[in-house]
C-alpha cells in the first residue's frame, strides 16, 4: 500500500479537524487522487486512480469519502453536460467556471469576472443572494474547433 506524504496528511488533517473527522486511509487516498491537476474525475476514474496510486480502497468508501468532502466544502461535484457522469475535483472558488469540449470531452477552468457579474446582477436586480454559482460552457476547444 502506498504511503502518502506527511504534507498531504497534514493538509487533510487541517481540513477535517474542525469538523471532528479523522484522517483515515480511504480519505487520505481519495484526497491524494484528487490532487491539483488531476482533472475532473468521475467516481470510477477516481477509484481507478486510487488503485493506481497503490491504495486498497473499495468503491463504497470512495463514494462515502466524496460525500463527506462535498459536505465539508473541500471537494466539489460538477455536472458538466446532459447524460454525462458527475465529475469531482478539489473545491475551488466560484470565479472558476468550466469550459467543456463537446468533441474531445476536455474540461478546462476559466477564471474571469463573469461569475461575479452574475452574482451582482442577481443581488442588485433581483434581490437574490447566490450561495453557489456553477457555470458550465459547452463548445469546442482550440484543438477541436473547425478552421476559420
Amino acid at each position: 500500500m502506498a504511503t502518502p506524504s506527511a504534507a498531504a496528511d497534514d493538509e487533510l488533517a487541517v481540513l477535517l479537524g474542525p469538523s471532528g473527522h479523522r484522517v483515515t486511509v480511504p480519505r487520505r487516498a481519495v484526497w491524494e487522487a484528487l490532487a491539483p491537476g488531476a482533472g475532473h474525475l468521475t467516481v470510477d476514474e477516481l477509484a481507478d486512480r486510487v488503485t493506481a496510486l497503490g491504495h486498497d480502497v473499495d468503491l463504497a468508501s470512495v463514494y462515502r469519502t466524496l460525500a463527506l468532502f462535498e459536505e465539508l466544502g473541500i471537494a466539489r461535484v460538477s455536472r458538466l453536460g446532459r447524460g454525462e457522469a458527475s465529475r469531482w475535483e478539489r473545491a475551488h472558488p466560484d470565479e472558476h467556471f468550466h469550459l467543456v469540449c463537446t468533441t474531445c470531452g476536455s474540461v478546462d477552468h476559466h477564471v474571469g469576472e463573469l461569475v461575479e457579474r452574475v452574482r451582482d446582477h442577481l443581488a442588485d436586480g433581483h434581490g437574490f443572494v447566490a450561495d453557489t454559482v456553477e457555470l458550465v460552457v459547452t463548445g469546442r476547444c482550440g484543438d477541436c474547433r473547425p478552421p476559420d
